[in-house]
């Protein structure tokens, strides 16, 4: 299937999936997992910068359309796809990307993906709630929900896209 098709079916599926199941997830209003972060994680490596914050900002404007946060997931998405390039340098250190064409499982195997999905989970949730708060009287608050959140969007995140690989077998678990 060509590589732009599969893009616009996740940017859908993920929408759909987070607005119509994941949002109704709130266990004591602090546990608030995202797992449309994905779309932007998986773009390829070569995506122009250009296009990634406008595909940032575009995926976060449509949550924001869907929920009435005014713009916070737009910003939070847009700031994690701003990072995402000094985030796959910061966590690839010296590896070089001649084969890979996206960072996933598959390519860059588990441990990397696991401490790339952190880093990109941790930018957006401490960005989201922060603005959410926008306040130091509710610091304290919002460092809980970015405590909690951040487990709960690892797990859905990590948990999807291993389902959805398409060579689970290959998948490096070292």
């Amino acid at each position: 299937m060509n590589r732009f098709v599969m893009q616009i079916i996740r940017f859908f599926a993920l929408l759909l999936a987070q607005v119509l199941v994941i949002n109704y997830i709130r266990l004591g209003g602090y546990v608030h997992p995202y797992i449309y972060l994905i779309f932007v994680m998986l773009l390829p490596i070569s995506t122009p910068n250009w296009l990634l914050l406008l595909l940032g900002f575009g995926s976060g404007l449509a949550i924001d359309l869907f929920m009435g946060t005014l713009g916070m997931h737009a910003g939070a998405t847009t700031l994690m796809a701003f990072c995402r390039p000094g985030i796959i340098r910061l966590v690839s250190g010296g590896m070089k990307f001649e084969n890979a064409k996206e960072p996933n499982i598959e390519q860059m195997g588990f441990p990397w993906f696991f401490r790339y999905t952190l880093c990109m989970v941790m930018v957006h949730n401490f960005t989201l709630f922060m603005l959410e708060g926008f306040t130091f009287k509710l610091i304290g608050q919002a460092l809980l929900r970015i405590l909690l959140s951040v487990p709960s969007s690892m797990f859905l995140i990590l948990l999807i896209v291993y389902l959805f690989s398409p060579t689970k077998k290959k998948a490096k678990f070292q």
